[in-house]
């Protein structure tokens, strides 16, 4: 097939690009920016854009296939131009569907874990040697790109977000995917320029669950009380199977969960981590892995890049992860407290919805745990964002009692350099700090 990206620059995008280029398709594609790492994998591969933007002349007639991220507006050129050919236009979730509609879907979906519960499942099917199709929202340890369509397997792993699908196609992402088996991990507002309220975030979990093929298998935290009530109030014609957190304990810095082969221990921590490890477990077992088998596997994953990634520090390790809504920071800064104690957190408002400003209290208390609090967001990232001003105290006031300030990255690069009496630090973002150089910043830690 002869395939175009717009928009190929995107985490997912870019990895489903190369996926195509490396089965034999002829990719082309285009966008107005490119960061990394997305510019130096399309750039080994051939398929980096001459230039920067949108191009009409890009769309020929030839094109069997155009593909189109979030990233693009509805009146980008090349989209209308491939709307008056006639050519096929395909939404990312479009497109993955599309393609695995022959095979089983696992659908890995939820406001939090899906990334972390998605690598679990694959590192355990790769450490047992059942090859899978799938697609993962981030570098994983062993494999190359982060999607694969081609393994000759029945199964076609996917994480599920409930985000929009393309700026043509608002209907959330997990919607297209009609899955075999799914897992909800929790259910905790998030995407508030989407979903106003918290109820219209709770519908599209709702509408989800009826998109299971009848039959199929539904896999869900009961430890989160509104999922437990969707899940059970539904009258899907699907197999219902609730997971909660392991039995586990911390011994000299390491957590160990009991198993029937006795106890395990593991190089992951945090009762997040442990919940989502339960959901990769039922899922595997659905899949046909025994559980010895993941068992097995499961002890030596290390986690998934910016999930709770240690990134340095040789005296006081140093975290980054990607934790951005309140119910992943909170549990965040739980499991750091849990494991080491005195724990710096530090959090940078990013997204839309943390740097509105009718959002903000839902961060209260969510850093709690932690001995120093430091809250840190740019005035240039909510001026573009079109959001009203920010204040220190708007910040502060919305976190609660305790938490440290910082809107200037100089400022906040000095205060760093300093571990204080902390055994822990953690750096939490979506974002990059406003290019905040963690190599050179934690070299002394």
């Amino acid at each position: 097939m002869r395939i175009h990206f717009i928009a190929i620059g995107g985490s997912a995008m870019h990895n489903l690009a190369i996926a195509l280029h490396n089965s034999g398709h002829t990719v082309t594609g285009s966008d107005d920016q490119i960061f990394e790492p997305s510019y130096s994998r399309l750039k080994d591969k051939g398929l980096l854009p001459e230039k920067e933007g949108w191009q009409a002349s890009h769309i020929v007639k030839e094109l069997d296939a155009i593909i189109l991220g979030m990233h693009a507006r509805k009146d980008n050129p090349e989209l209308v131009r491939g709307q008056e050919l006639g050519i096929n236009i395909f939404s990312y979730p479009e497109f993955l569907y599309e393609v695995s509609k022959d095979m089983t879907r696992v659908v890995i979906a939820g406001s939090h874990g899906k990334t972390t519960t998605t690598a679990m499942v694959l590192h355990a099917m790769q450490y047992a040697d059942r090859s899978t199709n799938y697609m993962v929202g981030a570098q994983l340890e062993g494999f190359d790109c982060m999607v694969e369509l081609e393994s000759g397997s029945e199964f076609m792993v996917m994480e599920g977000d409930e985000y929009l699908s393309s700026p043509i196609d608002l209907r959330p992402k997990f919607h297209l995917y009609r899955p075999n088996i799914t897992v909800i991990t929790g259910i905790a507002w998030d995407h508030i320029n989407v979903f106003p309220t918290f109820d219209s975030y709770v519908e599209q979990f709702k509408m989800y669950v009826d998109t299971i093929e009848p039959g199929g298998a539904l896999i869900y935290n009961q430890d989160d009380e509104v999922l437990k009530e969707l899940v059970e109030s539904s009258d899907a014609p699907v197999k219902r199977f609730p997971y909660s957190i392991p039995t586990h304990f911390i011994e000299e810095g390491t957590t160990f969960i009991e198993t029937l082969e006795g106890n395990m221990p593991l190089q992951i921590f945090g009762k997040h981590n442990l919940s989502n490890l339960e959901a990769a477990r039922w899922i595997c077992l659905e899949m046909g892995l025994q559980e010895d088998e993941f068992y097995d596997a499961i002890s030596s994953f290390k986690g998934a890049q910016n999930r709770m990634e240690r990134i340095g520090g040789q005296h006081v390790p140093v975290f980054r992860d990607f934790a951005h809504a309140p119910s992943k920071v909170k549990a965040a800064v739980a499991a750091l407290a849990e494991q080491y104690g005195r724990v710096r957190a530090v959090l940078e408002l990013h997204t839309f919805s943390s740097l509105n400003p009718d959002f903000l209290p839902l961060y209260d208390g969510v850093l709690a745990p932690a001995e120093e609090k430091w809250v840190y967001y740019s005035p240039q990232a909510v001026a573009h964002k079109k959001l009203p001003a920010l204040s220190s105290e708007d910040v502060r006031s919305a976190f609660g009692e305790g938490v440290r300030v910082f809107n200037d990255q100089k400022e906040l690069q000095e205060a760093l350099r300093n571990t204080g009496e902390n055994n822990a630090v953690v750096m939490m973002s979506s974002g990059n700090f406003s290019g905040l150089n963690f190599d050179e910043l934690f070299a002394s830690y």
